[in-house]
């Protein structure tokens, strides 16, 4: 089993692309994360790039993942709760874990219901930069506390 995060675009703030960076070769100690960054599609018409963007999403994704896809109305997990969530998968199920991370104007239909399930990191709204460091800082402190390890305390 290893992590796979999508996501469309790069991280344009170079500090937080750093942070990334960092986060994921910390997590790859603990299993396999690799980050794949789509090319955004260029149409102005917000509902056509919505699809565009999912179709893109959808084409690197494998039959056999366990797609998690980060959308606002999804399921909210204490970093404990996401840990157990991980570690179980982890013990049990070996599909590769993939989070999707969706456009500006969030997440296709196509993507949702492929999804396994839908996460909230937050009920505030973040910039993309911010979210996908969010999203990397929190599967780094949920291996850190699956592995009793003192980075969660």
């Amino acid at each position: 089993m290893k992590l796979r995060i999508l996501w469309l675009g790069k991280t344009k703030n170079p500090n937080l692309a750093a942070l990334c960076e960092e986060l994921v070769t910390r997590s790859n100690h603990f299993v396999g994360t690799e980050i794949t960054e789509l090319k955004e599609p260029r149409v102005k018409e917000e509902k056509k790039r919505v699809a565009l963007e999912g179709e893109r999403l959808l084409s690197v994704i494998d039959r056999s993942d366990f797609v998690v896809a980060l959308d606002p109305l999804g399921r909210s997990y204490t970093s404990d709760a996401f840990s157990g969530f991980l570690e179980k998968h982890m013990t049990e199920n070996p599909r590769d874990l993939v989070f999707v991370v969706g456009g500006h104007a969030g997440l296709s239909d196509a993507v949702k219901n492929r999804a396994n399930l839908l996460w909230s990191l937050s009920p505030l709204t973040y910039s993309h930069d911010l979210a996908r460091t969010v999203l990397l800082e929190q599967i780094y402190r949920a291996l850190t506390i699956i592995r009793n390890l003192p980075y969660a305390r």
